[in-house]
């Protein structure tokens, strides 16, 4: 007993020091220091790695966004790359794309600015194949053209010619299917539509007599000496084109980095109309377009791009049509898209609110 009231007579001694409750004060330090980096984290923006389809007028906003450090200020670390085949493709036309912005097949993306069409058309007809949502798009209707080669003068020239695309869905192919169409002609029997031959080289080795060109290609091919033929903008037909899709999952999980995406996407469309400075400084160091004339050529596409990129609700049904299927008969075109983000920036006159200087 004696032995314990001096022991208790010692606690009581240690718990009444100073140096005691700067132990207590230690302690609470360090476990505050081994939650701190957790707490850092979860303030970082959210990391995405964006995933480009093609090299194209499309793909200008985000990489300008990127640039000009759009995202960064919305909150969200996007990182845009271009994909291997989609760089292959280009550089047949003369563009070469640093291999610094070119994705490795291992990576991981959560968004995709692909062809609606292609990347619908491929649920339908590819096993496993990725299935996405649409939650906006920078092309709408049918505005490509048809580039011939010198001794094709007229569109009526074309019947019975070879008229080239990139691949089966692809915009370019729709819209060869319907400019055969437009024409009263028969898409299968009054000409050949040809696939890999998306290229100013296609052109140049006779592969093809003509191509549906976008207005990078296109730039190139009249740079090389060949002509327009047909301008699809005239027919104002809706396409599925160049959309944001994204990964379902992720988009349920991930609103709020969504809807930064999209503003940030808004932003970017609109400095990219307003600011040709800009838009020049990007394609010198992304596509290594610096002719004067081709730059100029090209840029005045940019108003092309819709101002409010709402998915292709249009342009998604009559892809459905033209690829009528056992399978794609399982859908309801709702099931492809959601416009809820952009409308929420369009509703709230955002979107017009940039435009006003």
């Amino acid at each position: 007993m004696i032995r314990a009231q001096n022991m208790s007579d010692v606690s009581a001694g240690l718990l009444s020091r100073p140096y005691f409750t700067y132990c207590i004060k230690f302690f609470l330090l360090i476990l505050l220091y081994s939650t701190f980096p957790k707490v850092v984290s979860a303030q970082q923006p959210v990391q995405i790695k964006l995933r480009l389809g093609d090299v194209s007028l499309n793909k200008l906003p985000f990489i300008l966004a990127y640039d000009t450090g759009i995202y960064k200020r919305n909150g969200i670390d996007v990182l845009p790359m271009f994909t291997q085949g989609s760089v292959n493709t280009i550089r047949r036309s003369g563009i070469e794309v640093p291999d610094e912005f070119v994705l490795k097949n291992s990576d991981e993306t959560p968004i995709c600015i692909c062809g609606s069409s292609p990347t619908i058309v491929s649920l339908t007809t590819e096993a496993g194949a990725w299935d996405p949502l649409i939650i906006g798009s920078t092309h709408l209707t049918s505005r490509w053209r048809i580039v011939a080669s010198k001794n094709i003068n007229t569109r009526e020239q074309l019947k019975g010619k070879r008229i080239g695309y990139s691949g089966v869905g692809s915009v370019s192919h729709v819209e060869a299917i319907m400019f055969a169409q437009q024409m009263g002609w028969d898409p299968d029997s009054d000409v050949s539509l040809m696939g890999d031959a998306l290229a100013v080289e296609a052109l140049q080795k006779g592969y093809v007599d003509a191509f549906v060109a976008d207005e990078l290609h296109e730039t190139m091919a009249v740079g090389a000496g060949f002509k327009v033929i047909v301008d699809m903008a005239e027919y104002n037909l809706p396409v599925a084109g160049s959309g944001f899709a994204v990964d379902r999952v992720w988009f349920k999980n991930n609103p709020d980095a969504a809807r930064r995406f999209i503003k940030s996407t808004v932003e970017a469309i609109a400095l990219l109309k307003k600011d040709k400075a800009a838009a020049y400084k990007t394609l010198a160091k992304w596509y290594q377009l610096t002719d004067p004339a081709l730059l100029e050529y090209f840029y005045a596409k940019v108003d092309l791009i819709p101002r409010k990129p709402y998915a292709p609700v249009e342009g998604l049904k009559k892809m459905m049509a033209i690829y009528d299927s056992h399978e794609m008969r399982k859908y309801k075109v709702e099931y492809f898209y959601d416009n809820s983000l952009v409308k929420e920036l369009d509703d709230s006159g955002y979107i017009d609110s940039l435009y006003k200087q």
